[in-house]
C-alpha cells in the first residue's frame, strides 16, 4: 500500500524561509541604497516650494516675509512693524541635507524680493542650486 504524502518536512519549510529572507535583507539593502537621493530630492522640493511659499504669504497678508537659512533646514519670519521685529512663523526640519544660504531674502507685498539669495542644498549625491531673482523667481540648478 502506497502512502500519501501530506504537508511539508522540516528541511522544506526551513529552506523556504531562508530564501524568503535573504530576498527581504537584499530587498531592505536596496532600499537603504536609495534614501539619500530621496532625502535630496525633498529638500530641494521643501526649499523651493518653501520660498514661493513665503512669497505669496507676503503677497497675500500685506507684510514682509524673511526666510533665514540654518544648517538643518529655514524659518519663516514675518515683520511685526509694531513692535519693530522680525517674529518666527513656522520652521521646517530638512534630514538627510545641508543647507547653506549667502543671504535672508525678504520678499514684500508686491511680490519682490530684496537682498537676493543663493542658497545651495546638498548631501552625499551631489548638491543643487536655488538662485531667486529680483521679481521672487525662484530657479534651480544642479551643480554638481
Amino acid at each position: 500500500m502506497r502512502r500519501e504524502r501530506r504537508g511539508y518536512t522540516l528541511v522544506e519549510v526551513v529552506l523556504a524561509l531562508a530564501l524568503a529572507g535573504l530576498f527581504v535583507y537584499g530587498g531592505a539593502y536596496s532600499f537603504q541604497r536609495l534614501v539619500p537621493k530621496f532625502q535630496l530630492q525633498s529638500g530641494i522640493w521643501e526649499v523651493t516650494a518653501g520660498l514661493n511659499q513665503a512669497r505669496f504669504r507676503a503677497i497675500m497678508s500685506g507684510e514682509p516675509v524673511r526666510v533665514r537659512f540654518v544648517t538643518s533646514g529655514f524659518v519663516f519670519e514675518r515683520y511685526d512693524e509694531a513692535a519693530k521685529i522680525w517674529r518666527t512663523a513656522r520652521t521646517a526640519s530638512l534630514p538627510g541635507v545641508t543647507v547653506q544660504a549667502n543671504n535672508s531674502p525678504v520678499f514684500h507685498p508686491a511680490g519682490t524680493v530684496s537682498d537676493l539669495a543663493s542658497i545651495t542644498v546638498s548631501n552625499a549625491l551631489g548638491t543643487y542650486r536655488i538662485t531667486i531673482a529680483i521679481t521672487g523667481r525662484v530657479r534651480t540648478a544642479r551643480v554638481s
